[in-house]
């Protein structure tokens, strides 16, 4: 059964006197595939602006902004509703020879994969490794999937997890020697063990639904669909969420005959509705919501703030929301 789910993401910049910005990339509009489809999405910015939409080398939605007259605040708003079907991943069949670790991927896979193979960080390669060891058997076979699902619940049980509002990704050896970190930390380090490994992966940006934050719907008695109980696939139906009311990260791994896998180490999500993407990357600088510059003195930057609002609606609103055929992006 599908859900339906609506996202706001508000940014604001402030500063002491109107500035001049440069161009803006804004990254928020939703990967559609067989799981995901977008209904309609929005983009309202502040000051008067320019907008039109690229794919990025990773075929993501980008839309590029002009401001067109200085400003004192810059705002962005943007919101999308989209028809979430939460495919199960760990149900998904893997190849034979894929099931059990170590295997090879095919020569036109490693051709396709090779930009997600090599660790970003290959100085941490030999710390990452040393961590990996205690997921792997003393003897004998593992299967693949339970590697990683074995890292993921490492992370979520050993980690701490805190939010950060600076920009920037810790290196792994940073986040094993501090044992915590964000979500977009977590997320590279399970990124780099799966490398290590000889696995492809890639960054994943996007949002994340938690039931005990939306208030917008009643409880439905006997539909799986009670508030506070998570829907995704999860070791844990009632762990507490970490990670919501901001945009979120986790990862894809490769699997032959499964594809491209969800992992989400913060809290051991591997697919359902709960994970809504915008972006894959090979690096999480390349999945940035919004970059961009403005020329000023350092000290007229008064600060930044972010509102990530994230429920479930009725499919009656739903309908209401769908996609203007008018050429909205």
């Amino acid at each position: 059964m599908s859900v339906f789910i609506e996202v706001e993401h508000v940014t604001t910049y402030r500063y002491a006197k109107p500035v001049e910005f440069s161009n803006h990339k804004v990254m928020f509009r939703p990967r559609a595939a067989h799981d995901i489809r977008v209904l309609r999405t929005s983009l309202e910015v502040s000051p008067l602006a320019r907008q039109h939409w690229i794919q990025d080398v990773f075929s993501n939605s980008v839309a590029l902004v002009e401001l067109l007259e200085p400003a004192q605040e810059l705002r962005f708003n943007a919101r999308f509703t989209i028809e979430h079907f939460g495919v199960r991943n760990l149900e998904l069949p893997v190849d034979p020879e894929a099931q059990n670790y170590p295997f090879e991927y095919k020569v036109d896979d490693r051709i396709d994969l090779a930009p997600f193979l090599p660790p970003q960080y290959p100085k941490d390669a030999p710390g990452v490794s040393d961590w990996v060891k205690q997921f792997m058997p003393a003897r004998g076979v593992i299967q693949t999937r339970d590697i990683l699902r074995n890292i993921s619940e490492g992370i979520r049980s050993d980690f701490a997890y805190a939010s950060r509002e600076a920009m920037g990704t810790q290196r792994p050896a940073e986040t094993l020697s501090l044992r915590g970190g964000t979500c977009r930390d977590f997320a590279l380090l399970m990124i780099e063990a799966a490398r290590g490994l000889g696995l492809a992966a890639r960054f994943v940006s996007g949002y994340l639904y938690d039931p005990s934050l939306d208030g917008s719907l009643p409880v439905e008695v006997g539909s799986g669909l009670q508030q506070g109980v998570r829907q995704s696939e999860s070791f844990d139906a009632e762990v507490d969420t970490r990670g919501a009311g901001a945009t979120h990260a986790w990862l894809h791994v490769y699997l032959p005959g499964a594809g491209w896998v969800p992992f989400d180490p913060t809290n051991t999500l591997f697919g359902g509705t709960d994970l809504i993407r915008v972006a894959y990357t090979r690096t999480p600088e390349q999945a940035a919501p919004i970059s961009g510059g403005w020329t000023g003195s350092a000290s007229d930057y008064l600060g930044m703030t972010v509102r990530v609002n994230v429920r479930r609606i009725d499919a009656e609103q739903a309908a209401a929301d769908a996609e203007d055929p008018s050429g909205e992006p």
